[in-house]
């Protein structure tokens, strides 16, 4: 049985161009960023004509807590990592297309999906251990000194707790150079809140009860929606459907504390009992200001006496679905900050050059900020 499951996004020339690799000397590893998508979403989302909002992304595999899906061929280039100021001379090679450093023409790319709060779960990481040990087999690399992350190529600031912790990346190369010895990998078992009462295996409750009998509403903006599960617990097997934004449970019945983070028992018009995560910038509860309500709220006071001035608007077009929106002018290297639905309008402060790409950008308002958007997804109104 595979350890991965095989799922091709369709040759384009954003995600998966179709040149092949020169070979493999290295495997780079990345986190996704992107809180709550799984590996099947972003199959999802660099699959088609634009691969992702037509920018040159993705890798070959990615990985959440509970499956592995490939989407590029380990024989083909993925845009993951291209060198910038790399530190690794032997990832150097020639070929036509090669020019100045590109470490997507010789290493794979993985990515770690990241759980909606912001972690990398430790079945992530485990089911990651086991897919680069396979790996390094195949390519008869060695763990130690064949496996970089991202930050070791080109800076970036990923995966960002293996930078933040350079311990937990060295682990995961000794975890992954056990794995191909086999020996046996010791798991250490998450650190227990000391409590000097009875312990108990149920949730613990909150102490404070105002939420209850009152509406929870999502807030969560995200296109895939939050989750709600059967049982008090994270795991993905007891995800029973998402609530869009604005919509959620006329009442709520207790909180409870799992793994170290809250839910709340909630009740749908029918009675019939779920749960969904408490935390407050994602749920937003009857009669109460969200924190990222109240933080909007103070950011536009802040900002009163200096609107940004808009000069017109556009409408987005050329996408299949939505169009993305940068902090940069410059899709390469850019990090993105939200998007916006085919034939939706948006006020500009004008256009500009950047970089990257020859139909320039638009200079947008997203969130009282100026952002950016490709020239060829918008047409001025």
């Amino acid at each position: 049985m595979s350890i991965w499951n095989e799922d091709l996004v369709q040759k384009n020339k954003y995600s998966r161009p179709g040149l092949k690799l020169l070979g493999v000397k290295g495997i780079v590893m990345h986190w996704t960023a992107n809180p709550g998508a799984s590996d099947t979403a972003h199959q999802s989302f660099f699959d088609g004509s634009d691969g992702g909002g037509s920018r040159y992304a993705g890798a070959h595999i990615f990985i959440d807590s509970d499956s592995a899906t490939l989407i590029v061929p380990l024989n083909e280039v993925a845009y993951h990592a291209n060198e910038k100021a790399t530190k690794i001379a032997k990832l150097k090679a020639t070929a036509s297309y090669y020019a100045g450093g590109n470490a997507n023409l010789n290493t794979i790319g993985i990515e770690m999906c990241v759980e909606k709060n912001g972690t990398i779960h430790d079945e992530t990481v485990n089911r990651s251990v086991d897919i680069v040990a396979s790996l390094c087999k195949q390519y008869d690399l060695d763990p130690l000194n064949d496996v970089y992350r991202h930050y070791d190529i080109t800076g970036k600031n990923c995966p960002a707790p293996w930078v933040t912790d350079t311990s937990k990346f060295t682990k995961f190369k000794n975890d992954v150079k056990r794995k191909l010895n086999g020996e046996a990998i010791k798991v250490v078992e998450p650190v227990k809140e000391e409590v000097k009462s009875v312990i108990t295996k149920t949730p613990s409750k909150a102490t404070d009860e105002s939420y209850v009998g009152k509406r929870i509403e999502s807030i969560y903006k995200g296109s895939e929606g939050l989750n709600f599960y059967s049982k008090a617990s994270w795991e993905k097997k007891y995800i029973v459907g998402t609530v869009a934004y604005g919509v959620g449970f006329p009442t709520i019945v207790d909180k409870v504390k799992v793994d170290g983070s809250y839910m709340y028992k909630v009740k749908n018009s029918k009675g019939t009992v779920y749960y969904i995560t408490a935390a407050s910038d994602y749920v937003k509860v009857e009669g109460e200001t969200s924190k990222k309500a109240t933080s909007a709220a103070k950011k536009a006071t802040a900002n009163n006496s200096s609107t940004i001035k808009d000069v017109g608007k556009i409408k987005i077009v050329g996408v299949s679905n939505e169009a993305i929106i940068m902090d940069k002018a410059d899709r390469n290297n850019s990090k993105n900050v939200g998007t916006i639905a085919k034939g939706k309008t948006l006020s500009i402060t004008g256009s500009v050059k950047g970089k990257n790409n020859d139909k320039g950008y638009w200079e947008v308002i997203y969130n009282n900020k100026r952002c950016y958007i490709s020239g060829q997804f918008g047409e001025k109104i």
